[in-house]
């Protein structure tokens, strides 16, 4: 099993300036912050990076910039999927690939295909792709959730390597651990539930909440998958009140929130996102003040 992706992967937030160009100097910022906090892996362009308003070259530049800007040489996961699977093999063939270390590749999504469906895309994806892959089941987005027995297939394929899961559905989890073989690297897509998860057999989380709180994310988590169920707990609670707030609005725009209260970067998103109400930045100040996480 690749230990490489066990711990905390952040899915890095794209930072932007108020005229919605990419905010390199902030980008720099955000990659020494979540290195220095101790984060395992990066992850770019996935959800929280704002891929679904990014443009082809635009994706092209942040990852090369990722790339040259790595302070702790950590690896590299890189979002390439969708929802056309012919458009997603030409990416393959059109992306310099060199030093990514895997795939995170999203379930389909507005097509709606069936779990069939699934198993050809992804096996498809897995055939072509030089890196091995990690499917990314989020069924609040995508609507499509991949059944447990989707996966165990799909898991049989020598380079599908694991699942980032974000069904939000503890039973599902529960049987995914209990089904899956056990090389095959559960990732958990749902920052509210790393702790249990762990407890059950995942590995650890790639997280939307390690951009701004990296250090406290990556400490919960390995308390967790070394036993110190207590410790990894009591940090857990901190996040509990946070969890709804971050997402009132949409991903990343409440994350962001909590990078600008932090200084790391700019809260500006792209349309069709708009930046946090003032009622909302102000619960997230409050949270953040109270648990310490200022």
């Amino acid at each position: 099993m690749d230990t490489r992706f066990y711990g905390v992967g952040v899915a890095l937030v794209t930072p932007f300036d108020i005229n919605h160009d990419i905010d390199y100097p902030a980008f720099k910022r955000l990659l020494d912050f979540v290195s220095g906090g101790g984060v395992n892996y990066l992850v770019v362009q996935g959800t929280t990076g704002e891929t679904s308003t990014t443009t082809t070259q635009e994706k092209l530049d942040l990852l090369k910039f990722v790339q040259k800007n790595n302070p702790k040489k950590l690896p590299i996961v890189y979002g390439l999927g969708g929802n056309n699977t012919r458009a997603v093999l030409e990416t393959f063939q059109q992306t310099d690939l060199t030093g990514v270390d895997a795939i995170l590749s999203v379930c389909p999504y507005y097509n709606k295909p069936s779990q069939r469906g699934l198993i050809a895309h992804f096996t498809a994806i897995a055939d072509v792709s030089p890196l091995p892959v990690f499917l990314y089941n989020v069924p609040g987005r995508s609507v499509v959730n991949m059944k447990v027995e989707t996966v165990v297939e799909l898991a049989q394929h020598p380079n599908i390597i694991g699942i980032k899961d974000a069904c939000a559905n503890f039973d599902q989890y529960m049987a995914l651990a209990d089904a899956c073989p056990k090389d095959f690297i559960l990732v958990s897509g749902d920052d509210n539930h790393v702790t249990p998860m762990i407890s059950i057999g995942w590995k650890g989380v790639i997280s939307v909440i390690a951009n701004a709180f990296p250090k406290e994310f990556t400490e919960m988590t390995w308390h967790a998958l070394e036993g110190r169920m207590d410790e990894a707990a009591a940090i857990q609670y901190r996040f509990l009140d946070m969890d709804g707030p971050l997402y009132a609005e949409s991903n990343p725009v409440g994350i962001k929130t909590c990078l600008e209260i932090k200084g790391i970067c700019g809260s500006d998103v792209r349309l069709p996102l708009v930046k946090a109400s003032d009622g909302l930045v102000v619960k997230l100040r409050e949270v953040m003040a109270r648990e310490g996480l200022m």
